[in-house]
C-alpha cells in the first residue's frame, strides 16, 4: 500500500463544530505550501496549488458548506490530525451516505486536501456541481 493509500484509509477525526472547522482552516492557511486539491472522481492533481488558490478554495468551500449544511454543527469535514493536518476529507452535504464506512457502500469525500500527492480514487461522480470554483 502506498503512502497516499495508507493516509487516505487511516484514522480521521471530524470537525464536529463549525468553530473547529474554522480552526482547521487557520492551520492550513498558516502552512499554505504543498497542498493538493483533488476533486474525487476526476483526475488527481499533479501539482500543489499556490497560496492564493488554496485560500480561494477554502473560502468558497466553507461558504458552500455553510449554505448547504444548515445545521448548528459541521461534522462533514474530517482530518487526519487537527493540529498538523496533512489530509482533509470534505464530504458533500447533499450526498453523505455512510461517511463512517459502516455498510456496503462507502461514501467518499467530494474534495480532498492533501499534502501527499493524490492517487486516483475510482469513484464515479454523478454530477459536476462541485467543480473547481477558483476559475
Amino acid at each position: 500500500m502506498t503512502s497516499f493509500q495508507q493516509s487516505y484509509k487511516g484514522n480521521f477525526t471530524s470537525t464536529l463544530r463549525w468553530h473547529q472547522l474554522d480552526e482547521l482552516w487557520e492551520k492550513v492557511i498558516i502552512q499554505p505550501d504543498g497542498w493538493y486539491i483533488y476533486h474525487i472522481g476526476e483526475n488527481p492533481p499533479t501539482e500543489a496549488v499556490d497560496e492564493n488558490i488554496l485560500k480561494q478554495f477554502i473560502e468558497k468551500v466553507d461558504q458552500l458548506l455553510h449554505q448547504e449544511h444548515k445545521y448548528d454543527y459541521c461534522g462533514i469535514v474530517y482530518t487526519n490530525n487537527k493540529e498538523t493536518p496533512t489530509m482533509i476529507k470534505i464530504f458533500d452535504p447533499k450526498n453523505l451516505g455512510v461517511v463512517c464506512g459502516v455498510g456496503k457502500n462507502i461514501t467518499h469525500p467530494r474534495w480532498l486536501l492533501s499534502r501527499i500527492l493524490p492517487e486516483a480514487i475510482g469513484v464515479e461522480t454523478k454530477y459536476k456541481r462541485w467543480l473547481p470554483f477558483w476559475d
